[in-house]
């Protein structure tokens, strides 16, 4: 491992530890509904969204009114989204003439922005119109961030109250984190981005002329804020097909170490915000740390995989930006990767077998590391009821956390959320690679082309969005199945943790005993990781066995796919 790849993590945890805390609190305090620096601003016009939609905001709701809210709300959203996108060819701020979408890609496209998944089965720069771009998915963006939040709030609610039946207020919780957190960050980031060269305009294209004499035509457009609200509500949809290795998402090596930032800040933050309304500010820490270990494990591997390189090539600089570099590169897949951002900056299907194998098991292990913005925290909290139920096992007592007694009934929950996921990921996979219209979508075959139908229902499950770039995924059968995986790791895993947070907010907090277990400590800090390798490992192992194992044995042979 080279000394820049170790300064460079370093460096970038120690600035992600320390924004943690304060963004962390400024969360805490718009989700309660305290006031805040940007309550004389923006007061007014939260409370104009209150009158105008007919809510109360103080109004509480159960976790069953909270989750059906919820689902409406996403209902019309997609609805819109895929009208804007059939209908788009007629629809003003179209420079680019682009045309309407075909049903099915629509249908993909919708489900997917409306996930916070944003996997892209098309070219953004030629196939959407500025319109669309900006109203459709820029939206999207924006509320399908807020949402995960949402939830991830009401479950920590769930475990922060004693014999509550609310779990707070929906409309509310959506508003607050779009209003007072999404768009002041995206507005600040997108001004950053400006500065670094990233392109914004109306324009459909620039024309250059180029050393030689030949004129070159040049997609351009509303870049800059698109790019922002991507990176910081883990969203991941690019403006162009390249995405951010594109040198107008992307410019520089700091826009880099910027994009990743943006990708961390909230789903990090969210921990220190747990830790705050629990009560206990070390639990917050705990789940940081089992996430940085994860996380730096990942990062490591993935750039020494990388600078090892290939029989062929040795480092691996192929499908990478000069730009950017093995470390740089190496960081932003980790990060997109384990926080279902989904953007990239280098080819996944281009790299080493074994740096290509840890993005798809960051993904598999729930996309909790640090997860997109809501959705990692809810799902890390899922794992930590796990370990302290398996620990409870271990001594013989009933499992708590934070005071609240995990029984039968969430356990089952927990485990329902847990496995939904695998259940979809292997089953389509399996799937895709024994009939016809699975098989013609690959570029390669043997065990690479394997992993590519692997990594695609991983990526779409996961909500994560990026993809070994050899897939074609584009006929129907791709299409359809990976929006029905999309909606199941949105939905059908939301729904077992917000029965979740209603039967936790329903019970009474007990008073620490001698037998309980201490949660903030580097023994559980160490269960927990295990809990959360051991079942990725157990679930998903075989798979990879087929895949980018085999592959990696294979190119110690002499031998490549």
């Amino acid at each position: 491992m080279d000394p820049r790849s170790l300064l460079l993590i370093v460096v970038f945890l120690a600035i992600l530890a320390a924004l943690t805390p304060p963004l962390g609190k400024y969360l805490a305090d718009v989700v309660e509904g305290k006031r805040t620096l940007l309550s004389p601003v923006l007061g007014p016009l939260e409370r104009l969204f209150y009158r105008a939609a007919g809510v109360d905001p103080a109004r509480e709701m159960g976790a069953l009114e909270y989750t059906l809210s919820m689902l409406g709300f996403s209902l019309v959203g997609v609805l819109f989204l895929y009208g804007l996108l059939r209908g788009q060819a007629v629809l003003p701020l179209n420079p680019s003439n682009a045309p309407a979408m075909a049903p099915a890609l629509a249908w993909n496209t919708a489900v997917s922005f409306l996930t916070n998944t944003n996997w892209q089965s098309y070219s953004g720069e030629t196939q959407v119109s500025h319109l669309a771009q900006m109203f459709g998915l820029g939206w999207h963006n924006f509320v399908s961030g807020a949402t995960g939040v949402a939830l991830a709030i009401a479950l920590v609610r769930g475990i922060a109250r004693r014999e509550a039946s609310g779990v707070g207020n929906f409309w509310a919780d959506l508003v607050r984190v779009t209003l007072y957190v999404l768009l002041p960050i995206a507005l600040i980031a997108a001004v950053i981005l400006l500065a670094t060269g990233v392109t914004q305009t109306f324009h459909a294209t620039a024309v250059a002329h180029t050393l030689e004499g030949a004129t070159q035509t040049i997609s351009v457009g509303p870049i800059a804020s698109q790019e922002a609200i991507k990176q910081l509500g883990t969203n991941g949809g690019g403006f162009f097909n390249a995405n951010s290795a594109h040198p107008f998402e992307n410019p520089t090596p700091f826009s880099n170490l910027f994009s990743v930032l943006l990708i961390l800040i909230i789903p990090s933050a969210l921990t220190a915000t747990f830790g705050r309304l629990v009560g206990d500010r070390k639990q917050g820490w705990a789940l940081w740390a089992a996430m940085a270990i994860v996380f730096v494990g990942g990062y490591l591997v993935i750039a020494h995989y990388e600078q090892v390189g290939t029989l062929v090539s040795a480092p691996n600089f192929e499908g990478k930006e000069v730009r950017f570099g093995i470390p740089d590169t190496a960081l932003f897949t980790t990060a997109t990767t384990s926080a279902s951002c989904g953007a990239v900056n280098a080819m996944h299907d281009s790299m080493t077998p074994i740096g290509g194998l840890v993005p798809m098991l960051l993904i598999q292990l729930g996309e909790i590391i640090f997860g997109g913005v809501g959705s990692g925290l809810y799902g890390m909290i899922v794992f930590a009821l796990l370990a302290v139920f398996i620990a409870g096992l271990m001594v013989g007592r009933t499992p708590e956390y934070l005071g609240k007694k995990i029984e039968g009934r969430e356990m089952k929950l927990a485990m329902l959320s847990i496995l939904i996921a695998p259940l979809f990921i292997l089953g389509l996979t399996a799937i895709s690679v024994v009939i016809k219209p699975g098989t013609d979508a690959f570029a390669n075959q043997g065990p690479h082309g394997f992993s590519e139908a692997l990594y695609a229902y991983s990526s779409a499950t996961g909500n994560n969005g990026s993809a070994f770039a050899g897939l074609n995924a584009t006929n129907d059968f791709w299409l359809t199945t990976l929006g029905i995986a999309m909606l199941v790791g949105r939905f059908l895993m939301v729904i077992p943790v917000m029965a979740i947070a209603g039967a936790l907010a329903r019970k009474k907090r007990l008073p620490v005993g001698a037998g309980t277990l201490p949660t903030a400590s580097p023994l559980f800090i160490g269960l927990l990781v295990g809990v959360i390798l051991v079942v990725g490992a157990l679930t998903f192992l075989p798979a990879l066995a087929l895949g980018p194992i085999v592959e990696h044995l294979e190119m110690l042979r002499g031998r490549t796919f």
